[in-house]
């Protein structure tokens, strides 16, 4: 007797979960390199521990500018990991990897460089 009590609510909770809201959740089978190339990012990354900044918008000949924020000089390496494998993540199609066109530079505490898939 009783588990005829625990339908309507169990179907009830499930219910409860599912949404006609058309910005609610969606499920996609694109892979996050999928996002189109002429659009910049901001997104959070979390590396060692700890959550840095990071923004990437489009250049001319599929290349990036990117900046990494909260590394301090004596982390070039750190930030060009961050950089080389979001852009991977993000933008780079399957297989590719993300790689720098030029040097890192440390500037108004920030390390900025150019990045495409390759």
């Amino acid at each position: 007797m009783m588990r005829y009590f625990l339908v309507p609510i169990v179907l009830t909770l499930v219910l409860s979960g599912c949404s006609s809201d058309k910005n609610g959740i969606r499920v996609t089978n694109d892979s996050a390199g999928a996002v189109s190339a002429g659009t910049s990012r901001r997104e959070p990354v979390f590396y060692n521990g700890k959550t840095y900044q990071l923004d990437f918008a489009p250049l001319d000949g599929g290349r990036f500018a990117m900046t990494v924020n909260g590394m301090g000089k004596g982390q070039q390496k750190d930030a060009v990991a961050v950089a080389t494998s979001s852009l991977r993540y993000f933008k780079c199609p399957d297989g590719q990897n993300g790689v720098l066109t030029d040097n890192p530079q440390y500037v108004d505490n920030q390390w900025r460089m150019t990045a495409r898939c390759s």
